[in-house]
């Protein structure tokens, strides 16, 4: 039987109502955490959270929001607070990035981009970090492998993920003061709805189907699958696990040895 670790914790988790964002939600409440959901889809988020309280018998909650807004940020920290009064945990995965070539992409996609999974993420650390801190807290924001692979096609994601990634490293240096363990995962490509669209985009510039655009992927990358959800949850939870106490500031690519190099 599994050791429930987080017992008694609470986290937050941004993009919490499907793909890879409930599927932490899934594993951290597994081990025992408390979890409150955070995206655009009041639907979606009640649903999800219903399933996973069921699920795992932990306490869930879930606040609807525009997370590319502050006041949309501002609500959804409050709403956290007021019906948890303490937040351990914060999981940055909320994003939207759209696939387009340059110089066609138009203006609102890339600021969109920012706006969500940049902003979005800087704006809610900034209001739960005075509650992570005094939890002596962790943080894990959830990039993508386009921080390491910079292409045409995916221009505003890796420039969102490189991003994320500066901020990451550069908030670990404060949480080294403030005792608030900070590290970043890049998911490679992993089954979700959002790869689905992905893929389509891809199939539709190339013209070619859907599967053969999803062959080519695999086989460029010289992977064995696809990435699943629970693959990135589970480094999630460990990194949100004492055992990784000691892990600061890091990033982990979660692609299946797709990136080259050494990071």
């Amino acid at each position: 039987m599994q050791d429930k670790i987080l017992t008694g914790k609470t986290a937050v988790v941004t993009g919490g109502s499907k793909g890879i964002g409930r599927a932490i939600a899934e594993r951290l409440a597994a081990d025992g955490c408390n979890v409150f959901l955070m995206a655009r889809s009041a639907d979606a988020l009640k649903q999800a959270a219903q399933d996973i309280g069921a699920s795992h018998g932990v306490d869930t909650a879930w606040h609807a929001a525009d997370l590319k807004s502050l006041s949309g940020c501002e609500e959804a920290a409050s709403a956290a607070l007021d019906r948890f009064g303490e937040v351990d945990i914060l999981v940055n995965c909320a994003g939207d990035t759209k696939a387009g070539a340059f110089p066609d992409q138009p203006d609102d996609e890339w600021m969109a981009g920012f706006d969500l999974k940049f902003h979005g993420a800087v704006r809610l650390t900034r209001l739960l970090w005075p509650a992570l801190r005094k939890a002596k807290g962790t943080i894990v924001n959830v990039g993508g492998a386009a921080a390491y692979t910079p292409g045409a096609g995916f221009m505003v994601g890796g420039a969102v993920n490189a991003a994320l990634a500066h901020f990451t490293k550069s908030l670990s240096k404060q949480g080294l003061k403030d005792d608030v363990n900070v590290n970043i995962v890049h998911p490679g490509m992993t089954v979700s709805d959002r790869m689905q669209t992905l893929l389509e985009h891809q199939a539709s510039v190339e013209g070619i189907s859907i599967e053969e655009a999803k062959e080519r992927n695999v086989s460029g990358a010289g992977i064995r699958r696809l990435g699943q959800p629970e693959d990135v949850a589970n480094a999630v939870a460990f990194l949100c696990s004492p055992a990784s106490r000691h892990i600061q500031g890091v990033q982990i690519a979660i692609d299946g040895g797709a990136t080259g190099g050494m990071h």
